[in-house]
């Protein structure tokens, strides 16, 4: 009966779909496309209307097989992209900035930058409003590229001017990829959204001219603006375009603020530490102690000699002027329980030796004065340290003697 046709038939592509996936998996890409040419062979005897949804498959599988193919070239790959291109109207826009991507991938920039002009030149009805989230994707994309026109440009007349040369149609190239790259770039930063390539890319225009405030006025836009997403980028580059214009001491420690209460792992903890420490005020000393013990609670600062070396240094300040030691008892308590295990055993005490001795002072000292002389890490380190640096070692086991 038909139904009983239609039923084995449809069971039919389904089992060639599992094969297809299960080659993909497994890396067997030939394998996989010669399930894949099966499976576009079967929707060819297949009359019903659920057209839209095997069409997505073929282009999503398609797509991941020619870039992994042994035998995959960029022509197999463009003819396959302009035919999936007309094969579902919803989704050209989607399938025009892959084909990008792809053709980036392979460095074919001036190919990749046509067919996204292309793809900005497509109407097609109601789907063009439909489509104005991707369409506005398009645009920036040639716009990053318009920028990387620009910086190529830029850097060959910062060359020239340097040997004494002047070239105007190289300075009224680079103006023109400027004005459209900035155009696009601008458009795409409103959205909210996590557009770090886009924003660093037309904060770095608007620096190379001068427009200071405006840089500031984006990264600051994009950094605090609560309809974005949290994203750490956006406060690390607003702090870096602070640091590099001799912004005030109080903005760049708002902007470290906010990365610590996002990322307290961040490698910029250490600036941040740094900077608080100079400080005169005790609020902002004591948040530099909060700061690099968080940074510490995690195990990839376990061997960072300069967290190590932050932290003695305040721990040791503390204990000698007798002020604030409720502050380290604070931060100790709640890691009183793990950190030794953590951070001083004697097998980390052994290869800390070996492997950096400014390490292994750093931490000796704020393991001695934290859990004391028996502290295993301690005593190891100790031990060897006064055969190796007899003075430097002797002094230290004399402070943690008094201060632990």
């Amino acid at each position: 009966s038909s139904n009983e046709h239609s039923l084995n038939f449809w069971k039919s592509k389904e089992l060639c779909l599992g094969y297809i996936q299960d080659a993909m998996l497994q890396k067997q890409w030939k394998r996989a496309a010669e399930f894949l040419a099966f499976y576009i062979e079967s929707l060819e005897k297949d009359f019903s209307t659920e057209y839209m949804g095997p069409s997505e498959m073929i282009w999503r599988i398609g797509t991941e097989i020619l870039c992994n193919h042994s035998h995959s070239n960029i022509r197999g790959f463009n003819s396959f992209t302009e035919q999936m291109k007309t094969l579902g109207v919803k989704r050209y826009l989607k399938v025009c900035l892959e084909h990008a991507f792809h053709l980036l991938c392979n460095g074919l920039i001036d190919e990749a930058y046509q067919n996204l002009s292309l793809a900005e030149s497509w109407r097609f009805g109601e789907q063009t409003v439909v489509q104005d989230k991707e369409m506005k994707l398009i645009q920036a994309y040639r716009g990053l590229l318009d920028y990387y026109s620009w910086s190529k440009q830029k850097d060959i007349l910062l060359e020239y001017e340097k040997d004494g040369f002047e070239d105007l149609s190289v300075e009224q190239e680079m103006h023109s990829c400027f004005r459209k790259a900035a155009v696009n770039l601008k458009e795409i930063i409103k959205i909210p959204g996590v557009w770090d390539l886009f924003v660093k890319s037309y904060v770095d225009l608007l620096e190379f001219y001068g427009d200071h405030h405006e840089a500031q006025e984006v990264l600051s836009e994009y950094a605090y603006n609560s309809k974005f997403p949290a994203n750490p980028n956006a406060h690390v580059y607003l702090y870096q375009f602070l640091k590099r214009h001799g912004a005030s001491k109080k903005s760049l420690v708002s902007a470290l603020k906010i990365l610590h209460d996002i990322v307290p792992s961040h490698e910029l903890m250490i600036d941040f530490n740094t900077m608080l420490q100079k400080s005169k005020k005790r609020k902002r000393r004591r948040l530099g102690l909060e700061v690099i013990f968080a940074a510490l609670d995690y195990a990839g600062w376990k061997e960072n000699v300069k967290a190590w070396s932050c932290l003695a240094r305040q721990v040791k300040q503390i204990v000698v002027s007798e002020k604030h030691v409720d502050w380290i008892k604070q931060e100790w308590n709640s890691r009183k329980d793990w950190w030794p295990a953590f951070h001083f055993s004697r097998y980390s005490a052994k290869r800390n030796w070996q492997d950096n001795e400014s390490l292994s002072y750093g931490k000796a000292l704020v393991a001695g004065v934290l859990l004391g002389k028996d502290c295993k890490y301690f005593k190891y380190v100790s031990h060897h340290g006064c055969k190796a640096q007899v003075k430097r070692f002797r002094t230290l086991k004399k402070f943690v003697n008094k201060h632990s």
